[in-house]
């Protein structure tokens, strides 16, 4: 008795100490990693940090979730947990001017007039710096962290709770004992990138391309001693959700961003503290300026401002889009541009056997992203630029769009440079070349050649027609190298042990594969079309033929004249689609492909707000996806067509519009921004 008395004293003494230590050891963890303070030396707190595992060793049942030991991971998981969000998840949107800050700030004050029947004064925002980095979500009870999870489909993400322990700066356990909801960016600072990279070139191995992916991919890695190796950072910027403690009377919910901020650090979360109260639209404007000036300077990369209307009450009348909050919008830096020089210019061959120039560039870093090609799209793009092998070029990037060659600095030239012609001959097959239709793309004609097959099978797998997630072209090419597959139907045959025998291939990822692929035998006609990869159909005419024809039979059976009364398509597209329908090898796979296969019915449109009315997209639009435009018309009923006519409702404009701006300009076709096109959705 007495020695379970004895037992019970040690316990009890050593609970007192692991309180004591535990509380220690976080308030120089918070000094450190947040504010960058240190009170003591590392080895001084390495000890302290010692003498608490060594008594959670002894008494394991002291062992709590909010321990600084906990933070670094044991064995690697076997696959991440989903997590459905407490809250949807949203992005922002992009704006990358003056001019459309100020758009911004009208649509602001029309709502806020509509919703109070006059302007109200002191409509003021918060600007944030925005960090290019990794977003997370963290959810605490009592005070404890319980979850962290990925944004995912802004529904459902992935508990990657294990590695963001490893952050330091994020907090297992909050100063107050609050259960909420919070918001951030995770990163790893440029030093931390350029010495990662340092270490893996001296290895031989593969350089990352910019800290975001670095960051990402450590937060996603199944192994957390990864993540914890990888020194990364955070920063936290929105409390999403909150309960007050029921104890509290003095627990005080923000009432404006700028409280929010406050509260977020007073919790003990390491908050950016480069923001500031602007009083006015103008005020955004000079601080995005004047950070244009500073970026550089920060350990951070940063990519933009972002701006948030000030009173959180203001906030939630204004709500949320589909996907970003009208209320907040990233004001991004402008297109960024470097130059480098053009050291090889070869030539790729697609699925439909169009050869495309692509320079190999001597690697350069634009907007934290390593850029080491450029496509030059044709021989007449070529001829314009005059660009040669060997020419010093300006590359230009805005967002995150593909750089562009813009220009060649000719005063670099030192007579060396070498022009580049297109070959007269497919660098595959060897067959002649051929133009279509005046057209400047050269093609090559062989419908048998290896390349274009292989870049058929690619799109036959990707996400606008069969989505086959773990199908990529690495592990396609594995299975056509390996004689397992020798058309896009014999992914459907494919067993578990046929992939195990391929080089780096597990067991449990061969079955995740298998079951990935079965999981796909389902499609909508639309994109079963699409994945046809007929040539001169795209996504929206695949979607129109479907509407049209609604089996595969039907559009099978179809005459040219038939196919020429469906929206969109003309002479070319139609005998084009009858053609392919007529070949007896796309007879036989398109056989083996429907005994493999089940073709579901389309999704119906959600509202019909628009029934009736046709759109055009031209240009690049900064709010939203070309895809994610074409899903919301087709969802209020509205179709979307790719050429414009005098039949044409309405073209919506994005940056940098062509041909079919001057078209709808002349034919007199009602043109909107994209401002006016998302106030027509609602």
């Amino acid at each position: 008795m007495t020695e379970k008395k004895n037992d019970e004293k040690k316990r009890i003494k050593a609970k007192d100490r692991i309180e004591k230590l535990k509380k220690l050891i976080n308030h120089h963890r918070y000094l450190y990693h947040v504010l960058d303070k240190q009170e003591i030396t590392d080895e001084a707190l390495d000890s302290l940090k010692h003498e608490l595992y060594g008594l959670e060793q002894s008494f394991p049942g002291l062992i709590t979730p909010d321990s600084p030991t906990q933070r670094v991971g044991g064995s690697p998981l076997e696959k991440f947990e989903k997590v459905k969000h407490k809250i949807p998840q949203w992005s922002f949107n992009d704006v990358f001017n003056e001019e459309e800050i100020r758009e911004f700030n009208e649509r602001i004050k029309r709502f806020l007039s509509k919703e109070y029947g006059h302007t109200p004064k002191n409509i003021n925002y918060v600007s944030e710096l925005k960090i290019d980095g990794f977003k997370i979500i963290l959810t605490y009870e009592k005070g404890v962290l319980k979850t962290a999870a990925t944004r995912g489909d802004g529904k459902v993400g992935e508990n990657v709770t294990a590695n963001v322990k490893t952050i330091n700066s994020i907090p297992l356990r909050l100063n107050r004992d609050v259960d909420c909801v919070v918001e951030g960016e995770i990163w790893m600072g440029k030093d931390e990138f350029d010495n990662l990279n340092a270490e893996r070139e001296k290895k031989g191995e593969q350089l990352f391309a910019n800290p975001r992916n670095v960051a990402a991919g450590s937060i996603r890695q199944l192994n957390p001693k990864i993540a914890s190796a990888r020194k990364l950072d955070s920063f936290i910027y929105d409390l999403a959700w909150v309960k007050p403690p029921n104890d509290d009377l003095s627990f005080k919910i923000p009432e404006t961003q700028l409280e929010e901020l406050g509260f977020l650090k007073d919790l003990g979360f390491k908050v950016n503290p480069h923001f500031k109260l602007c009083e006015d639209v103008e005020e955004v404007i000079s601080f995005w300026k004047e950070w244009q000036k500073k970026k550089d300077k920060t350990k951070y990369w940063v990519d933009g401002v972002v701006v948030k209307l000030n009173r959180i009450d203001w906030q939630e009348r204004l709500g949320y889009t589909g996907k970003s909050p009208r209320f907040a919008i990233a004001l991004k830096f402008p297109a960024l541009q470097a130059t480098t020089v053009v050291e090889v210019i070869d030539v790729q061959v697609g699925r439909t056997g169009a050869l495309t120039p692509v320079a190999h560039l001597r690697p350069v870093t634009i907007a934290g992203s390593v850029v080491s090609r450029a496509t030059l799209h044709n021989e007449d793009e070529i001829k314009r630029l005059d660009v040669r092998v060997g020419d010093t070029v300006v590359l230009q990037k805005a967002g995150d769009i593909i750089p562009d060659i813009i220009s060649v600095i000719k005063e670099m030239r030192t007579g060396k440079e070498k022009s580049f012609k297109m070959p007269k001959v497919c660098p595959i097959c060897k067959t002649p070349v051929v133009f279509e239709d005046d057209s400047p793309i050269a093609k090559c004609p062989n419908k048998k050649c290896a390349t274009r097959h292989r870049r058929g099978l690619y799109y036959f797998v990707s996400k606008k027609a069969f989505d086959i997630e773990g199908l990529g072209p690495k592990i396609v090419d594995a299975l056509l190298d390996n004689n397992l597959v020798s058309d896009a139907s014999d992914f459907f045959d494919l067993k578990e042990g046929d992939i195990a025998l391929l080089e780096r291939f597990a067991e449990k990822s061969a079955k995740n594969l298998i079951r990935s692929i079965d999981a796909h035998r389902e499609i909508e006609l639309s994109r079963f079309i699409i994945s046809l990869g007929i040539e001169n159909v795209g996504e929206s005419t695949a979607e129109d033929l479907a509407d049209s024809f609604n089996t595969i039979e039907s559009l099978k059976d179809a005459s040219l004249s038939d196919l020429e009364k469906v929206s969109d398509v003309g002479p070319i597209v139609a005998k084009s689609i009858y053609g392919w329908f007529r070949e007896d090898d796309n007879k036989k796979f398109l056989k083996k492909l429907l005994s493999r296969v089940i073709i579901k019915k389309e999704a119906q449109a959600k509202s019909v707000k628009l029934k009736g009315l046709k759109f055009v997209l031209t240009g690049s639009l900064d709010k939203m996806s070309r895809d994610e435009a074409k899903k919301m018309i087709k969802g209020q009923g509205g179709e979307v067509v790719e050429s414009v006519s005098k039949n044409t409702d309405f073209v919506v404009c994005g940056n940098e519009p062509g041909s079919k701006y001057d078209k709808a300009k002349n034919l007199g076709v009602k043109i909107l921004s994209e401002g006016e096109f998302v106030e027509m959705l609602g």
